[in-house]
């Protein structure tokens, strides 16, 4: 889910080519889900093998991340560990979500509602722990980093920016900035044109920039007060306080200061006990980090996964990995570190 702030952050409009030549640190988990749930047939039907494997999480890992590197950019990608204690009602709320939207899904699809069945079907997506291992070694074999984070990726990705190891993250969600990511991108690899469900009519999504201190200071805010707004509006660990939206809790903060003071000076009540998760943002685990190092392609491993294992069109594949070989990327991308 991640926190809602959309309504009060300021994104600018970026093109791929400016983030050429920047190393990304990528929310792994979040990216593979977003393929599960776009990369679909019309009538919802993930991308599958001939066993029935899904495979639609691999297919936007390639292409997609060829896309990227052709245009220059360094991705880098960090996958969640262990969650903590108190996401453990989130977890369950989603599995409960993802099993009656399939349902839904299969009763649209058995009706004849092929908007529906789709709409449905995008959040029935399930991720594996063989899913999970199969894009860690798609990934690698296309020459990008995988880190493994303790818990939250968002977390380390953070981590990874304000140590310089990568000059931002990259997610859909803006959990990044309460780990203090010095700067966050959105739409990095679902940009491009979307249709507009039950219409002939698209739009056009382009990745975002956010600044964190810029956002901080046009609200005039710090970014402990930014994890109280969240914590207001719900996180990951925590359901929204009734009543409570994200201007409201803007108001609050700034005419309060503190979670502690809006209790004590209004009626606002909270059922849960906010400063564990307070330090869940403001002190995640972190990890020893080296320099990334990126590698040139390996097209027998990048063949037997997608090809040999799940019936990807050996034609398009080499055909892909030969027009992004002979790109001026692809001869660099060793040397850049």
């Amino acid at each position: 889910m991640g926190t809602k702030l959309g309504d009060i952050i300021k994104a600018d409009v970026i093109s791929l080519r400016q983030l050429s030549g920047r190393a990304i640190a990528i929310d792994a988990y979040n990216t593979i889900y977003a393929f599960l749930s776009t990369i679909r047939q019309p009538d919802g039907t993930p991308l599958m093998d001939r066993k029935g494997h899904v495979t639609s999480h691999l297919s936007g890992l390639f292409y997609r991340n060829l896309n990227l590197l052709e245009n220059g950019v360094r991705p880098i990608y960090v996958f969640d560990g262990t969650a903590p204690v108190l996401k453990a009602g989130e977890v369950q709320r989603r599995r409960e979500v993802r099993d009656a939207a399939y349902q839904a899904w299969q009763q649209a699809k058995e009706e004849g509602r092929i908007e529906d069945a789709r709409k449905a079907a995008q959040a029935s997506s399930k991720l594996t722990s063989d899913m999970v291992d199969e894009s860690k070694g798609l990934i690698s074999s296309l020459g990008i980093p995988v880190v493994q984070a303790p818990s939250e990726g968002e977390a380390v990705a953070a981590q990874m920016a304000r140590e310089g190891h990568a000059w931002a993250s990259a997610s859909q969600d803006n959990d990044s900035l309460l780990y203090n990511c010095p700067r966050m991108i959105r739409n990095l690899t679902i940009s491009g044109r979307r249709r507009i469900a039950r219409s002939n009519a698209y739009r056009t999504i382009e990745p975002e920039l956010i600044d964190l201190d810029l956002n901080l200071k046009l609200l005039g805010i710090t970014r402990e007060q930014l994890i109280d707004i969240a914590i207001l509006v719900g996180t990951d660990y925590n359901s929204s306080v009734k009543g409570i939206g994200q201007k409201t809790a803007l108001k609050l903060v700034r005419k309060h200061g503190a979670l502690e003071r809006i209790v004590a000076e209004t009626d606002t009540k909270l059922d849960f006990e906010f400063q564990e998760i307070r330090d869940i943002f403001l002190n995640p685990p972190k990890i020893h980090l080296d320099s990334p190092k990126w590698s040139a392609l390996e097209p027998e491993k990048i063949v037997k996964i997608l090809c040999d294992q799940h019936d990807f069109s050996l034609d398009r594949v080499e055909g892909s990995m030969k027009e992004f070989v002979g790109s001026s990327e692809q001869r660099s991308l060793t040397d850049y570190y």
